[in-house]
């Protein structure tokens, strides 16, 4: 199950479960903003491309939350 980071990697902008953002396949998490422009398109921790991240139902959230812990790293 993805995590659903709460924060960009790169801005630390908040990212709630229903915020654009888009994800690698590590679950790298970015705002679209930071990710179509700084980073390029291209993932600085794996160098993977970007995928949206999928949104969780509403409903689901209390029985399946989003993370909690945030990640930062400078690009």
């Amino acid at each position: 199950m993805l995590q659903l980071r709460p924060n960009c990697e790169c801005c630390d902008k908040d990212l709630p479960p229903d915020a654009a953002a888009v994800i690698c396949s590590f679950e790298c998490t970015f705002c679209p903003e930071c990710a179509n422009g700084v980073l390029a398109g291209s993932c600085p921790n794996c160098g993977g491309h970007f995928s949206p991240r999928p949104v969780r139902p509403s409903h689901l959230l209390d029985k399946y939350p989003a993370s909690s812990e945030r990640i930062v790293k400078a690009p």
